[in-house]
């Protein structure tokens, strides 16, 4: 790869250093646990939305969405797609009701719905997750970036660490939120520029890049058969229906931003902008990849070099045919993604340890402990986010951790099922609900040891955790989480006609929704 400039140089440590620069400013800001963890609940609507938008386009998009439209077609998007209609039918139920029944914590309304255990269980696999989640962006964003500027990995890491550690440590969520303003907006200025690139450098130009995407079929969500066993649009629309559930009804970095609202009609309006702004920047980082494969096919264009791995095109493409400037613009969008992502999840994640775990187990703590904890976690999260990262290069990115990250899977299964099962049912009950938990445990880790395959033994040879020969789970990966949470919402549902139990508030299920709706429509009719 070319020799990066020492202009690409300064606008990318300047992107990284305006990160630690934010941090600091609202430093002074954060008195309490509300401003620490939900700003206090004073950021307005587009702030808000910019934040979500920032959050769901991680750096995994930036390089993973253009090597699967450069290899294949769009068929990824389509998950993305399920997104706003899932919204535009739930979200006006979803956002009053944790504004209303959370302090903080997502997983309280669990608690109140179905009793500790269900509380426990879900946040523990939030926290499992995206832990796991970020050691996982940490390395291959630090992968990219060592490439880019011909850096030490290691070296990498720690740099990003310490950055993202500093802005959430300091800062809050107000930082937070902020900080996902300018960096969406880099990131959207670099899709932008690299799409007007490569609509323009290939002779013909944009004309040529979309006969070329039309010969080949790259502009398309197919196969359209109805096959479970691969990646098709059924598969993928049914995986993102059940994704919006996850990230808009269950996950702590999303609902943490509906407290961060000023009222719930910002709070509806920001997660509506969210989405808006990411399914069209899903559809740019796409058109990157089939425009990548329209500009390698034309004639007079470069080759690529011999073995490039399909996600490599993209990476290869800016430190090779960009200008400088532009190229130290793209790796600073790139850092950007890396950390609107991560700030949120050490974020997150101290907000969980704080209210779900430290003020349980010490009730009479006060709001400045609980600061101080939720710093000291930040700190924590942090470090071991960078412990992850620096095991997946030690280890060459699988080994021991791909089997630990199975047994994640295994063991927070079944989340979304228990929200809509809380949600639409007021004859479910705790007692049932464990049950549709242990079916849906025992169907994951049947799925997932059947059919994953890992170098255990370090030899380069992938083998099956548990072979059962014709027995194994031979569907889609993107199956498993529709199945394990329809498992614990059917079983879940049904189990519970076994258990004589009251019937559960009105206001933590839909129902109290619809009446509050019923009765602020008979009080505009009344004559006054």
């Amino acid at each position: 790869m070319n020799d990066i400039h020492w202009i690409d140089y300064i606008i990318v440590f300047a992107s990284i250093a305006s990160a630690i620069g934010v941090g600091v400013y609202f430093a002074h800001r954060q008195k309490d646990t509300s401003t620490y963890f939900a700003a206090g609940g004073k950021i307005p609507a587009w702030a808000v939305g910019m934040s979500i938008f920032a959050t769901l386009i991680s750096s995994v998009t930036f390089l993973a969405y253009p090597g699967a439209a450069y290899a294949g077609n769009w068929i990824l998007l389509v998950q993305g797609l399920m997104v706003p209609l899932v919204l535009l039918a739930l979200i006006g139920v979803i956002v009053p009701l944790f504004r209303k029944v959370v302090k903080l914590s997502t997983y309280e309304y669990f608690e109140r719905r179905f009793g500790l255990f269900a509380r426990m269980y879900s946040s523990f696999a939030f926290t499992l997750g995206h832990f796991s989640k970020a050691g996982t962006v940490f390395f291959l964003v630090s992968m990219a970036l060592a490439t880019f500027l011909d850096f030490n990995i290691y070296a990498i890491v720690i740099v990003l660490g310490i950055t993202i550690i500093i802005l959430t440590l300091l800062g809050g969520m107000e930082a937070i939120v902020w900080m996902d303003v300018a960096q969406g907006g880099l990131l959207i200025g670099g899709g932008v520029i690299c799409v007007i690139l490569l609509l323009f450098l290939p002779e013909g130009g944009p004309s040529e890049v979309l006969r070329i995407a039309g010969e080949y079929n790259k502009i398309d969500v197919g196969p359209y058969d109805w096959d479970f066993t691969q990646l098709t649009f059924i598969v993928m629309a049914l995986n993102g229906i059940f994704y919006a559930l996850q990230k808009y009804g269950t996950d702590q970095t999303i609902v943490q931003r509906y407290l961060a609202a000023k009222n719930d009609r910002d709070a509806k309006k920001a997660a509506y902008i969210g989405v808006m702004m990411s399914v069209p920047i899903w559809a740019m980082f796409m058109f990157i990849g089939t425009c990548l494969f329209a500009y390698y096919h034309t004639s007079g264009a470069p080759g690529l070099p011999d073995g490039l791995k399909a996600d490599e095109v993209f990476p290869y493409f800016i430190s090779n045919q960009l200008p400088v400037g532009i190229r130290g613009l793209i790796i600073a969008a790139l850092a950007a993604a890396a950390i609107s992502s991560l700030d949120t999840d050490l974020n997150c994640l101290s907000a969980i340890a704080v209210q779900d775990y430290y003020v349980r187990f010490k009730k009479s703590s006060t709001d400045r402990q609980q600061l101080r904890f939720g710093r000291i976690m930040v700190v924590l999260s942090g470090a071991g986010a960078v412990g992850v990262a620096l095991l997946y290069i030690s280890w060459g990115g699988e080994g021991v951790l791909g089997a630990l990250f199975s047994l994640y899977a295994i063991f927070s299964a079944g989340i979304v099922g228990i929200f809509l099962l809380g949600l639409f049912s007021r004859r479910a009950n705790k007692q049932g609900l464990y049950i549709g938990i242990a079916a849906s445990v025992l169907f994951t880790a049947y799925a997932v040891l059947t059919s994953t395959k890992l170098d255990l033994h370090g030899t380069g040879i992938k083998e099956t955790i548990l072979d059962l020969g014709s027995w194994n789970f031979t569907q889609h990966k993107y199956m498993l989480g529709v199945y394990s949470h329809l498992i614990v919402l059917v079983v879940g549902y049904m189990a519970s006609f076994m258990f004589a139990a009251p019937l559960a508030e009105k206001e933590l299920t839909i129902y109290g929704y619809l009446e509050d709706k019923r009765k602020e429509k008979q009080m505009d009719i009344e004559p006054a």
